[in-house]
């Protein structure tokens, strides 16, 4: 009787830790730690698409996001979002995002991000994982895998279950007063 109850405990740890390490989705390259790489599906017509992570530096020496590629867009660039004079800005960091020694950096709707720019296809609620390559300027460049979130979502969700952030849009950005898009055609679902 013991036994089996010793048994059956050690399957149901077993099964808590495959669980919890499937929710946790992180990555390593170089002294970089990447953590749970995401983005929220896009409407039917947006040609691009946000991707946000928490990259950490474990280096003495400062390194950079520089791109990257994936097969559901013609590019992924870099980017930052700042308020200037009440209006959202947006901007290509053509020389990376650089991550400083020991430090960490969010990527996230509202400041840094990668953009995936000319999608071939929406990004779909509920589908499957997107690959990503991320080039890094010293680590080099590393496979990652973009969670899902539903549409408008402003923060991650734990296991991806209840999608608790969203935006008052719906549709992340596009159409929202006070907000300039110019440098970006068409960018909702960013």
């Amino acid at each position: 009787m013991m036994s089996f109850r010793k048994s059956v405990a050690a399957a149901l740890g077993a099964a808590a830790l495959l669980a919890s390490a499937a929710l946790a989705h992180e990555y390593d390259v170089g002294k970089i730690h990447i953590d749970h790489p995401w983005t929220r599906a896009t409407p039917a017509s947006a040609p691009v698409a946000g991707a946000y992570m928490v990259l950490e530096n474990n280096g003495d020496t400062p390194d950079r996001l520089i791109g990257g590629s994936t097969p559901l867009a013609k590019d992924v660039q870099v980017h930052s979002m700042s308020m200037e004079n009440g209006v959202m800005k947006m901007r290509q960091l053509t020389d990376g995002l650089e991550i400083p020694a020991h430090g960490k950096i969010e990527l996230s709707p509202a400041g840094f991000h990668l953009m995936l720019v000319g999608l071939k296809h929406p990004v779909e609620a509920g589908g499957k994982r997107i690959p990503v390559t991320l080039t890094f300027e010293k680590a080099g460049t590393v496979n990652v895998e973009l969670a899902i979130e539903k549409m408008g979502t402003t923060a991650p969700t734990a296991g991806h279950g209840d999608h608790a952030g969203h935006d008052m849009s719906g549709s992340g950005m596009s159409g929202m007063p006070g907000h300039d898009m110019s440098s970006h055609s068409g960018t909702s679902g960013m």
